[in-house]
């Protein structure tokens, strides 16, 4: 008998003020039948009180009071669905321009990112901020999804003209490729079923496509890397414990700790209390070494010749996510993986300074050496985090550019 595994997409939702993204995922959760019985009884409760005649499948997502009252999303929120080919972690992202360092935060771990567009308004700058979030966070694939297209008439020059119009904006914003996909949220055209009304349409509808894009290559075909969080001192030996975030490692392998360079060979894993010949990424494990190495928190372990690289002379693009600026001189700290080191903000690409949502390029000079990739190669090993020194506030969200 064969065995069905099914997989998880991790995917992200962005859109302009009034596009319809709050109805878009309630339509999905609704047509996709994800949503409890009592609460649709409450939606269509509260629709009724406010005189609209149909259920507003846009409160299924504004949870928050304040987004009820104000009719906006204010903070990612994180729904979980499913159907029977795919499992869903669906991150719900604002849409206001001082909202972006929350859609960074949704999109981070995203695989999948759907851009709402208003048929009637087109492409406008959040569209395109929010493009630029996608194209900077790496985020595999990317939906345009041209909502309201029943406010239209559906008309396929409308539909056509606002993906030539964005095709040209991705391509300067580096975004290799989209898939455009024409909507009616309201009504539920190409949401979860395919529209009636829009003939001309040949392509897949919304859910359909997201339960039939590739899901993310398996982590542990990359090269090896585990940093260690915790040394666990069994009398005479040492276990290095921590999350093996990328490839995989076996008893006998030669490995090489980073900073320091020096060389070794694992002798011994145990995956959760047990002892095992190899390891696999996402796995937590801890790894015994053949020499009494000085290896602690922070320090990383790789395997192969494909190492991370080495250096105290950081450039990444970033988003600024604190109130407090960031400005050219400021000390901070600087958080990889488990290694936090001292370091100085040395160039801002000539910018002043950054502020909270903005997206720009750093230069930054580390204390001590960090062992990075390259953000368009790991997602794990290439972001990292900018710190205040003062209170332990994250002040920037990086993304490694070795290029």
């Amino acid at each position: 008998m064969s065995t069905i595994t099914i997989d998880t997409l991790r995917f992200a939702t962005a859109g302009s003020v009034d596009d319809g993204k709050s109805t878009l995922v309630g339509r999905l959760l609704h047509d996709s039948k994800s949503v409890l019985t009592d609460q649709l009884e409450a939606v269509q409760r509260v629709s009724a009180d406010r005189g609209q005649d149909a259920p507003d499948l846009a409160l299924l997502t504004d949870g928050l009071r304040a987004e009820r009252e104000q009719g906006i999303t204010i903070d990612v929120a994180y729904r979980y669905f499913a159907t029977p080919r795919r499992r869903f972690i669906l991150a719900d992202t604002p849409g206001h321009v001082q909202y972006t360092r929350n859609m960074v935060t949704g999109a981070s771990t995203a695989e999948l990112a759907i851009i709402l567009v208003d048929a009637r308004n087109g492409v406008v700058e959040q569209t395109l901020r929010h493009a630029a979030v996608a194209a900077l966070l790496r985020v595999p694939n990317v939906v345009l999804a041209v909502n309201k297209m029943d406010l239209v008439g559906y008309g396929q020059p409308v539909f056509e003209r606002i993906v030539e119009e964005f095709a040209g904006h991705a391509a300067e914003l580096g975004l290799p490729s989209f898939t455009p996909i024409p909507v009616s949220a309201l009504v539920g055209d190409n949401v979860v079923d395919r529209s009636a009304h829009m003939d001309w349409y040949e392509g897949p509808a919304l859910l359909e496509f997201l339960e039939d894009v590739p899901v993310g290559a398996d982590p542990s075909d990359a090269p090896a890397r585990f940093p260690v969080q915790y040394v666990i001192r069994d009398g005479e030996v040492r276990w290095y414990a921590g999350q093996l975030v990328s490839g995989s490692l076996r008893v006998g392998d030669r490995v090489t700790v980073h900073p320091s360079g020096e060389g070794s060979e694992i002798t011994g894993i145990s995956v959760l209390g047990i002892e095992a010949g190899a390891a696999y990424a996402p796995q937590s494990v801890s790894l015994r070494l053949a020499d009494q190495r000085d290896v602690s928190r922070g320090d990383m372990i790789t395997a192969g010749a494909d190492g991370p690289a080495l250096t105290q002379d950081v450039r990444a693009a970033v988003c600024h996510l604190a109130d407090r600026p960031l400005r050219v001189g400021d000390r901070v700290l600087v958080r990889h993986t488990t290694r936090t080191v001292k370091a100085i903000v040395k160039d801002l690409a000539g910018a002043a300074e950054l502020t909270a949502n903005d997206l720009g390029r750093i230069t930054l000079r580390t204390a001590e050496p960090l062992a990075l990739d390259d953000y368009a190669v790991s997602r794990r090993t290439g972001a990292f985090l900018v710190i205040d020194p003062a209170d332990g506030a994250t002040l920037t969200a990086g993304m490694a550019d070795l290029g």
